[in-house]
């Protein structure tokens, strides 16, 4: 019998579901295969089983998306801090709130915000509906304000980056002046002031240096990621002045010392403003510029603008703040049982009578009130009530350092500067 009338004689609903069978099978044979494994158990298979004597069609479960969490889209935009702006005016730029500027200014952890100057970059983000979602305001090279917004309120942390410290090396031959040696040898502006602080007790920078002097430093810079952010602390140095030689160490506590553990901070400063020039030198028999008559000049005349700061000699107390028509405005300290510091013909005070003032702590500025004939700060120095000249006196020392403290700064003095000596010379014989 043929397979037509074979067929033919199946029950109707047999026939049928073949012919249902069949059809599926045809439209498998031209779907594309693909060669990729499933990527969940939603995908599942098709297949036919048989239940008594019908057959059933189990087909794929089909799950819909319609239910599943979409992603929110966060926006992020770098502010540049104005001239003028305030948190106010950055969280307009930024699309913020009222409300929420008005929160985030309360915030006592968000008081940062307050001190905003230009250039400054203030980062915001925001979610499509506008929301407020984090702010971040690096206010240091080193540190960054981060404000986050939580189901509670607000989330605010600092965070520091990690600093890389690396030691520089730097030397120059004195040619001209101090300052242009300095930029000779790539050393930064503040670290070629740091240097002649360090040796400011020793050598005067404004009348000492003379060509041919030399000097050698070994400094730290900070990096951060790979990118330099700032120069950190002088760790050794060595300066030649006139054929002395002057070596300075820093120790732990932040203070310089000589390798021996003497320290590099005198008692006392040896010129008490940032001056031009010497206008008249201590002298018994000088002849007064305005009564020209010949009177003893028993100080020293430092030339300055009007206004540049005039700061304390040293740690002690004012026993005279006050105005006579000779003086004009003048300060005068007591520094101890022994030694008083004068400083007159100030513009301005900015200490009282009986105040405590530490050594290079602002007490005035420079002007030309009283008997003058121009800008500058008469300076004077008397030890047991008699006047000696500023810039020869013997300056008393500070504290040196003493038993274990000082024999633990001594050896590690002794390896650091055996570098900077082994620095030093290798610099002289590839530069020769």
């Amino acid at each position: 019998m043929s397979f037509g009338n074979r067929f033919k004689q199946l029950p109707k609903q047999h026939r049928t579901f073949i012919v249902v069978i069949f059809g599926l099978i045809l439209t498998l044979l031209f779907l594309p295969v693909s060669t990729s494994a499933p990527q969940s158990s939603d995908a599942e298979s098709f297949y036919i089983y048989q239940v008594g004597d019908r057959y059933s069609l189990k087909l794929p479960t089909i799950i819909s998306t319609a239910n599943k969490p979409v992603k929110t889209r966060l926006t992020s935009e770098e502010i540049i801090v104005r001239p003028g702006d305030n948190l106010s005016l950055i969280g307009q730029r930024g699309h913020l709130s009222a409300k929420t500027i008005y929160e985030i200014d309360r915030l006592s952890s968000a008081k940062r915000l307050r001190s905003i100057y230009p250039g400054q970059k203030i980062t915001i983000t925001t979610n499509d509906a506008g929301q407020f979602v984090a702010l971040i305001y690096p206010y240091s090279a080193t540190e960054s304000l981060y404000i986050n917004k939580t189901s509670d309120g607000y989330d605010t942390k600092t965070v520091k980056n990690k600093i890389e410290i690396r030691e520089q090396f730097a030397r120059a031959d004195i040619t001209s002046n101090f300052w242009n040696a300095g930029v000779k040898a790539n050393m930064p502006a503040n670290q070629i002031m740091n240097l002649a602080t360090i040796f400011g007790w020793d050598i005067d920078f404004a009348l000492d240096i003379r060509a041919g002097d030399s000097f050698a430093v070994i400094y730290e810079e900070q990096y951060i990621d790979g990118d330099f952010v700032s120069t950190g602390n002088i760790l050794a140095a060595e300066f030649i002045n006139q054929g002395d030689k002057f070596q300075a160490v820093r120790n732990s506590d932040g203070s310089y010392y000589t390798p021996s553990g003497r320290s590099m901070r005198k008692a006392f400063l040896r010129a008490p403003v940032n001056f031009k020039y010497i206008s008249s030198s201590f002298n018994r028999n000088r002849r007064h510029p305005v009564t020209g008559k010949v009177r003893a000049h028993n100080g020293i005349d430092y030339a300055a603008r009007t206004g540049t700061p005039i700061v304390s000699a040293g740690d002690g107390k004012v026993i005279a703040s006050a105005y006579n028509r000779f003086n004009g405005n003048y300060v005068f300290i007591k520094h101890s049982s022994n030694i008083v510091t004068k400083y007159l013909h100030m513009n301005k005070r900015t200490v009282k009578q009986g105040q405590r003032v530490k050594q290079n702590q602002k007490i005035g500025t420079v002007g030309a009130t009283g008997r003058v004939t121009g800008a500058h700060l008469h300076y004077e120095f008397l030890v047991n009530g008699k006047h000696k000249n500023p810039k020869t006196v013997s300056l008393p020392k500070a504290d040196s350092l003493r038993g274990s403290e000082k024999t633990k700064f001594v050896s590690k003095a002794k390896n650091i500067i055996e570098q900077l000596e082994s620095n030093a010379k290798l610099y002289s014989l590839l530069t020769e």
